[in-house]
């Protein structure tokens, strides 16, 4: 396609989605009216399911179905990043002197915060049906646990605790764990992750169903897509580069 082409699709494109978009606008109600009906429809059916947590309740009971498109825009966007930085022809990881020089104070803090950050994100996974919090603030958090490690020392001892295959599979697990309840939604109660689970008692640690195991599957796809993505930017920070390229300044390589 040609140069006035493209300009040409992508004038199209901007025209239609500039359109959509004044039209959602010019059609939505007046700020500070008291008309919620989608409000008012959310709260009432997480309380039909014993969902405390109303977010939880529209994320992984009311739409399911766009939480499982949102967590594959994170599993395709983790596996565009892997591509863009695969090592290239003739690159090795640098083994040598990385420069820099890490506290004692911050040692010992990065020992301390790291199993209470792991518990914390694990926490907020768990109650997610019940407090503010869920699969993916959770899992966030359970990763950073894992990249407080490079704070407080050196790359290869975090690279040695991070097998990037497990992360790869944990990631993949969770999206299929979602997909799994979803199936048997549609098998059991007739419609795709339909919550067929026993709802139990409002505000308590079990309860709300199906959603706390999609907050799990969430969970568990999120902290592995993180720790995937973040460890591919920083094995490239530390990638020698093939014979004979040119260094630019200030990227930290070794001539």
């Amino acid at each position: 396609m040609s140069r006035g082409g493209r300009y040409w699709v992508l004038a199209v494109g901007i025209a239609a989605v500039g359109g959509a978009l004044a039209w959602a606008f010019l059609s939505m109600p007046g700020f500070g009216g008291g008309f919620h009906p989608y409000r008012d429809a959310a709260v009432a059916a997480a309380l039909r399911h014993s969902t405390a947590n109303v977010v939880s309740s529209v994320n992984f009971d009311q739409r399911g179905f766009d939480t499982l498109g949102e967590e594959t825009i994170l599993l395709a966007s983790v596996v565009g990043v892997a591509v863009l930085l695969r090592p290239l022809p003739g690159e090795r990881h640098r083994h040598g002197r990385q420069g820099g020089h890490v506290l004692g104070t911050t040692r010992m803090l990065v020992v301390v915060a790291v199993p209470l950050t792991l518990v914390l994100g694990i926490d907020v996974v768990a109650h997610g049906a019940v407090t503010p919090g869920g699969g993916f603030q959770g899992g966030v958090v359970a990763a950073t646990a894992l990249h407080l490690i490079y704070v407080g020392d050196r790359y290869r001892v975090f690279a040695r605790l991070r097998p990037i295959g497990l992360f790869e599979q944990a990631e993949a697990a969770g999206v299929v764990a979602y997909a799994a309840v979803g199936v048997a939604g549609l098998a059991f109660g007739g419609s795709w992750l339909a919550n067929i689970l026993p709802h139990g008692t409002l505000a308590r640690l079990v309860s709300a169903g199906t959603v706390p195991l999609l907050n799990a599957a969430v969970g568990l796809a999120v902290a592995g897509s993180v720790v995937v993505l973040l460890s591919h930017f920083l094995d490239q920070r530390f990638l020698s580069p093939p014979p004979g390229t040119r260094h630019a300044p200030g990227d930290g390589t070794q001539p």
